[in-house]
């Protein structure tokens, strides 16, 4: 049974930097495409970025590119990502999801079997 476990989420003020883990433990002996997803207060769940099992391809939606990175050490099972510049409108519950074996190709509209538990992430002054 796969499991995915976030950890990192909290309090910062705009303008700072949160790093967000998703730990994926199981059949880890195959490594999978993880996709970052959250949700809002009063949102639907969007899509935010996403990396390659092998962490060489990595995708990024336009109201995270430039300031959000995602990174990934097989050997610890973990992807991470590190968000930089936050803003208000970052608040949210961050969720990472299995959302493939190997590439990010079409992650935004999939239907996703293993989910991590969520990560509160607030931007607030």
């Amino acid at each position: 049974q796969l499991q995915l476990v976030e950890s990192g989420g909290g309090l910062v003020q705009p303008g700072g930097s949160l790093r967000l883990s998703c730990e994926v433990s199981g059949y880890t002996s195959i490594y999978y495409a993880i996709g970052w997803f959250r949700q809002a207060p009063g949102k639907e769940r969007e899509g935010i970025s996403c990396i390659s099992s092998s962490g060489t391809s990595t995708k990024y939606e336009d109201p995270v590119k430039g300031r959000f990175t995602l990174s990934r050490d097989n050997a610890k099972n973990t992807v991470y990502l590190q968000m930089n510049r936050l803003q208000s409108e970052d608040t949210a519950v961050y969720y990472c999801a299995i959302v493939g074996e190997i590439d990010c190709e079409g992650y935004l509209y999939g239907q996703y079997v293993y989910w991590g538990q969520g990560a509160q992430v607030t931007v607030s002054s």
